[in-house]
């Protein structure tokens, strides 16, 4: 404990001090605790602390928590925490800290689920089973914080206010586990059976831990291939992440959800990622393209569905990279579709794409207001855009309003409220919204 300032020194052998008394009971009385139901469920506990992602340590307590008394309660948590998996040093310090943490949130939610008096069967276990769930996580939180304090110098609002919320989810979640393992401890079927109650519980949170870790990962690519493109293209800083906004807006009012909106949404943030493929020069030139450097850079598209054509999960986003600049007379490219040949992800993202360089400020154009923007998308629909997916934006910005900021920047009073007093000026097209020289 050298490392560690004093007041942490003294609060962690407090804390150790405050378990082994709470497990004096427990020993004095050896003969009245069912010593094999405590080695099991600590066995349990350390397989779960040993195993990467095993999320079994919290319903094995809390049905300690209703098995045991608190005593022997606690020393199911001690050798799991002993031996578990610590990634920072000093290690043996945090391994003791977690044993007595975890050792006293057990003891205390064993001696309130004993308040409740005998309760076997449901209902009845429901209520006490519930206040034990509360009290672990209220203990181990009220434990956390109180270490952060001693050992980091923070602020006691800082050490609890933050963590208690997101504390109270897990043992709330795993407590009905816990408590069908206690019920069936009992029942005719025995501990066998009650252990088997934590298996599908084990896989299901392995699955949905794998999800999360698939989603962050996927995420992550995203936003490297979008920091990529802004580095390169100065003009269209932060474009992408509002496309992928705007798109949602859309396909939400179209009725578009789950995996499907997350697909817009990847087609939206990389629509122009194939300006990854373009000469730097051209994406920065300030003055008119010619016409050879206007072919140049709508070959974006192409060079864009080639670079995510080995990702996965970017299967429908190809799409919408490829065709974005899609018109639906025919007028578009790179391959001229026309109406619905056009991909739908396709016409929802030119929508987006339209509507956010029409409102943004570049150093060749200024923002215009947003209804002036949607009374031209309105006029290019059904030559330029989808009249569904306009009328669509027009729906979602009435009920939500829009932040021109990125999701990083703020965004002044959230939204601009769509004032319909604004006069439209209607001798540009929607086609004026790229670069002086080329598309946006």
């Amino acid at each position: 404990m050298g490392a560690l300032p004093a007041a942490a020194r003294v609060y962690i052998a407090g804390a150790v001090l405050a378990a082994a008394l709470c497990a004096v009971p427990a020993v004095r009385d050896a003969s009245a605790v069912p010593w094999g139901a405590v080695a099991l469920l600590a066995g349990l506990c350390v397989v779960s602390e040993r195993l990467p992602r095993c999320p079994l340590t919290v319903p094995v307590l809390l049905a300690g928590a209703f098995l045991l008394p608190p005593g022997a309660a606690g020393l199911v948590a001690v050798p799991g925490a002993l031996l578990g998996r610590v990634g920072r040093r000093p290690v043996w310090v945090r391994r003791l800290w977690h044993a007595a943490q975890f050792s006293l949130a057990a003891s205390a939610a064993s001696f309130v689920h004993g308040l409740g008096g005998p309760a076997s069967a449901l209902p009845y276990a429901l209520l006490p089973a519930l206040a034990a769930a509360l009290t672990l996580a209220l203990v181990v939180t009220a434990l956390d914080g109180g270490v952060l304090v001693a050992a980091e110098g923070r602020s006691p609002r800082a050490a609890w206010g933050a963590s208690l919320p997101g504390a109270l989810v897990p043992p709330l979640l795993h407590g009905p586990t816990g408590l069908m393992t206690a019920l069936l401890w009992h029942s005719a079927y025995g501990p066998v059976a009650a252990l088997l109650v934590l298996l599908p519980m084990s896989v299901s949170s392995w699955v949905l831990d794998r999800c999360r870790r698939e989603r962050a990962a996927h995420q992550a690519t995203v936003r490297a291939l979008v920091q990529a493109v802004d580095l390169k293209d100065r003009y269209t800083r932060g474009h992408s992440e509002r496309v992928g906004r705007a798109s949602v807006l859309i396909a939400r009012e179209l009725g578009i959800a789950g995996d499907r909106l997350e697909a817009v949404r990847f087609a939206g943030t990389l629509h122009d990622v194939g300006k990854l493929g373009v000469p730097t020069r051209l994406l920065r030139k300030d003055g008119p393209l010619t016409a050879e450097e206007r072919r140049v850079i709508e070959l974006h598209p192409e060079y864009g569905h080639e670079m995510v054509r080995g990702i996965g999960f970017l299967d429908e986003a190809r799409d919408a990279i490829l065709h974005h600049h899609e018109r639906l007379d025919g007028g578009g490219y790179p391959y001229g579709l026309m109406g619905h040949q056009i991909p739908e992800v396709a016409r929802v993202v030119a929508v987006a794409d339209a509507f956010d360089a029409m409102t943004s400020t570049r150093s060749y154009s200024r923002a215009r207001p947003v209804p002036v923007a949607l009374a031209e998308l309105h006029r290019c629909s059904g030559s330029h855009f989808d009249p569904r997916m306009v009328a669509a934006l027009s729906r979602a910005l009435d009920r939500h309003g829009w932040c021109p900021a990125s999701p990083r920047e703020r965004c002044p009073e959230d939204v601009i409220p769509l004032s319909r007093n604004v006069p439209v000026d209607h001798r540009s097209p929607a086609a004026g919204y790229a670069h002086p020289g080329g598309p946006s």
